[in-house]
């Protein structure tokens, strides 16, 4: 007779310990318990307990963003999948690898009037590349491995749902090793394929290099193409972090709150190298120009935007290739003065704009502040709205990284990611940039910085309003109507959760507050009476 020695809970925490996975975030609840009780007696894997289970799918995501490794949340079934749905979608757009495993009603009530019983199936089909519900305890390992891999060789959302009385029941699944994938470098192409993109931008009278996520490790060698090309260099608000603004060809962000120079100039380009890049704005785009694009993914080449040839490789492996085959190529001096006077009117005017000394605050001369107080390897949590647009237009950033909520943009994104940032890297300083909005939607979550002695900053630019939606009002003619926020004392709360707290209202106590703030060993709260400035850019 077969002895049966592992239960599906606790083949499940092995396995996922076996790929690497360090934490799992989410809220308890009854369907749950029997992993519950595997996850108490094994010390590899941390539950980071929540308060909401959006700010678990958002901590996941953001950990996947941030590692490039697999995120995993864990809530209950019913409205525990409904409330994950939101920081999936984080995910599911951003393309962060995320693994959610979610309760399911017991095997006999599958089906039935049982409670909180829902075809889990179909309400996360539109965000997940794979879903499936376990419905024999010896499939839990090949279900899994399949999940895991799906996200991470798609950089997709993936979930498994388990009925609640299979967790505790054994399982003749065996633990399987994770394959070592060795990626394809730049001289594995075709040279045929090659020499017709170095014949494209050869052509080149205007090149322009458009920079996204995908830069992230190949940022000196993106540079040093651009360098030899003659080419300037935008960049989405997922590589600002990475470049820096003294670059020599960096021109800024593009989109609102980048360079407002830039689009014009973008505007003229002959030649377009898109690296690591799926997305530029309405309003941007060369109507003329040829289109090359650099992923590491073969799905992205093409996606949202119709390229002429896309080399599917990794950018620091393509980059290099490419710079030197350019050779001796004689770059067009007239088009590089051309970018460069841009580069340098922004600058004067970034710098300016970064000094205003209007009180409430002006957002740029807030992000000025945080920029000179913030240590150049930090890790940004940035939420979104109408911080977002005045920090990708006033943040001159010296090696950051950011992380955001790009396609899905959802509001209260930057508390959880700063969470799941110090969690990952407790060795950096780490901050979260929020609006009073934002903020309000994952407020219960800074006890989860108490718990878990998360020594984070947390910077609230209150105007007291819905900004962006208002500036829209504004700006189309319409009454505002429903963006005024009822705001709290955000220190009073930060203090009842043990935090630090300031407020700010003076530009003299700006920077020495943010300094003090950012100094502490514990998590700190600042809230910045912020002007509600119409963003120059509102459409």
């Amino acid at each position: 007779m077969t002895q049966f020695n592992e239960t599906v809970a606790r083949l499940l925490l092995k396995q996922l310990e076996l790929w690497g996975v360090k934490r799992i975030y989410g809220v308890v609840g009854d369907a749950i318990i029997g992993l519950m009780d595997e996850l108490a007696k094994q010390n590899a894997i941390q539950f980071i307990a929540v308060k909401h289970e959006s700010v678990a799918a958002m901590m996941a995501s953001a950990e996947a963003k941030l590692t490039g490794k697999l995120g995993v949340c864990l809530v209950t079934m019913g409205p525990g999948l409904g409330n994950l749905m939101n920081g999936l979608g984080d995910a599911y757009l951003d393309k962060a690898p995320v693994l959610a495993i979610t309760g399911q009603a017991p095997t006999n009530k599958i089906g039935t009037d049982y409670k909180q019983y829902i075809d889990q199936q179909e309400l996360i089909k539109p965000m997940a590349e794979y879903t499936t519900l376990l419905t024999n305890p010896d499939a839990i390992i090949d279900v899994l491995v399949k999940a895991m891999h799906t996200s991470l060789e798609k950089g997709s959302v993936t979930h498994l749902s388990i009925p609640k009385d299979l967790f505790e029941l054994p399982s003749t699944g065996k633990l399987q090793s994770k394959a070592t994938i060795i990626q394809g470098n730049a001289t594995a192409f075709n040279e045929h394929d090659i020499e017709q993109v170095l014949s494209i931008m050869k052509s080149a009278k205007r090149p322009m290099i458009l920079a996204g996520l995908g830069a992230k490790n190949a940022v000196n060698e993106v540079e040093a193409l651009a360098k030899i090309w003659g080419a300037g260099i935008l960049v989405s608000l997922g590589a600002k972090g990475y470049f820096r603004n003294s670059s020599d060809n960096l021109l800024g962000g593009i989109g609102q709150g980048g360079n407002p120079h830039a689009k014009q100039l973008f505007q003229q380009a002959d030649v377009v190298l898109l690296i690591g890049n799926l997305w530029w704005p309405e309003g941007y785009v060369p109507q003329q120009a040829r289109i090359i694009q650099i992923d590491i993914t073969k799905e992205n080449i093409g996606k949202g935007i119709q390229v002429e040839l896309g080399i599917c490789g990794m950018a620091d492996a393509v980059t290099p290739l490419l710079t030197e085959s350019l050779g001796k190529h004689e770059p067009n001096q007239e088009w590089i003065a051309q970018f460069k006077e841009v580069k340098q009117k922004w600058d004067l005017q970034n710098e300016q704009e970064g000094l205003q000394p209007n009180e409430p605050l002006h957002p740029s001369r807030i992000m000025r502040a945080i920029e000179n107080q913030v240590e150049t390897d930090a890790i940004i949590g940035l939420d979104t709205g109408d911080v977002t647009v005045w920090f990708n237009r006033n943040f001159r950033s010296q090696g950051q990284t950011i992380l955001f909520s790009g396609e899905w943009r959802t509001m209260g994104f930057g508390l959880p990611a700063a969470l799941a940032a110090k969690l990952c890297n407790p060795e950096k300083q780490v901050i979260a940039i929020v609006g009073d909005g934002g903020i309000q939607m994952t407020l219960a979550d800074l006890l989860t910085a108490i718990r878990y002695q998360l020594n984070i900053t947390v910077i609230i630019l209150n105007n007291h309003a819905l900004q962006m939606e208002r500036d829209k009002m504004i700006v189309s003619g319409n009454i505002q109507n429903g963006v005024d926020l009822t705001n709290p004392d955000f220190v009073k709360i930060a203090e009842a959760c043990t935090w630090k707290g300031y407020n700010i209202k003076n530009i003299s106590e700006l920077e020495p507050t943010l300094a003090e703030a950012l100094s502490k060993e514990s998590p700190t709260l600042v809230s910045i009476e912020t002007a509600p400035i119409v963003h120059p850019e509102t459409k």
